[in-house]
């Protein structure tokens, strides 16, 4: 109903979360004339205490008041965590709506955060900005992933390399969920700086170009920082299981770390170092 990319972005997340409801987890009967899954639009607007019309006004990203009592209230109506609904607040109360942070800045990566990528030799790590591309490496990661490096500037966005480099494809065995957990974060940029129109253009590139990435992305999972277990099959390696811990650098530049440890009792570490010595096994 609404072009307006933060209105949109409202009523497809409200859909989604509709749709992974079940009646009988929230205590309703299931009924048997269901066409779609999940709950109904009236059955939501019970739950939290509104009316139909409102709940449906809102769903269709009508432009309509709301306050937070009420979205606390949907929030719990649709069993949203911490971060579903903060993506639900920036979007609902426009609290990612400010157009001067669309301007492009220059990430700038301090001394203390190329000390910090030094440190951890053995942990592949990635620093990104607001728009995941890739501002800063060190060799583990260069060694496990890609060589950076080698890829010009312009392309270094980490979501767009997931799905366009056939070796990030083929380097984790479930590469659905490590892609999932990238676009969670992503997803959590989004609602909060939705007024820049990069991510609007970006989204449309990458639904024209890789129907997964529409897939996936339409599952509407939100984390600010996931924390998962990764398991690699390393072209030169072999099998490597990671620990992905992601971090907010605070400051205005909004940079992210994303530090791969080596999972403990495993032979990761030894492998990384071996990488990283110039050997093969």
């Amino acid at each position: 109903m609404q072009t307006d990319p933060r209105l949109k972005a409202l009523s497809d997340f409200l859909k989604i979360q509709r749709s992974k409801l079940h009646p009988t987890t929230v205590g309703l009967p299931a009924g048997s004339r269901r066409r779609t899954p999940g709950l109904r639009r009236e059955e939501v607007a019970q739950l939290a205490g509104v009316s139909t019309t409102w709940y449906t006004w809102l769903e269709q990203g009508r432009d309509i008041k709301v306050s937070a009592s009420v979205l606390d209230a949907i929030s719990g109506a649709l069993r949203l965590n911490g971060d579903e609904r903060k993506y639900l607040f920036d979007l609902a109360l426009e609290n990612g709506f400010h157009p001067e942070l669309a301007d492009e800045k220059e990430a700038i990566i301090s001394p203390s955060l190329h000390k910090i990528l030094e440190e951890l030799k053995f942990c592949p790590t990635l620093i990104s900005d607001r728009h995941c591309h890739i501002v800063g490496w060190n060799p583990a990661a260069s060694h496990v992933f890609l060589n950076f490096q080698q890829i010009p500037e312009r392309d270094r966005n980490l979501i767009s390399l997931l799905f366009s480099k056939k070796e990030l494809r083929s380097l984790a065995v479930n590469w659905a969920h490590f892609v999932k957990g990238f676009l969670s974060i992503f997803r959590a940029y989004y609602g909060q700086y939705v007024a820049d129109p990069w991510y609007s253009d970006f989204i449309e590139y990458m639904s024209a170009n890789y129907p997964d990435f529409t897939e996936l992305w339409n599952q509407s999972e939100v984390s600010a920082a996931p924390e998962v277990m990764i398991e690699f099959r390393h072209a030169k390696a072999g099998k490597m299981l990671f620990n992905l811990s992601s971090l907010q650098v605070q400051g205005e530049a909004d940079l992210r770390l994303s530090i791969y440890t080596p999972a403990p009792q495993t032979a990761t570490e030894m492998k990384l170092r071996k990488l990283l010595e110039g050997h093969e096994e």
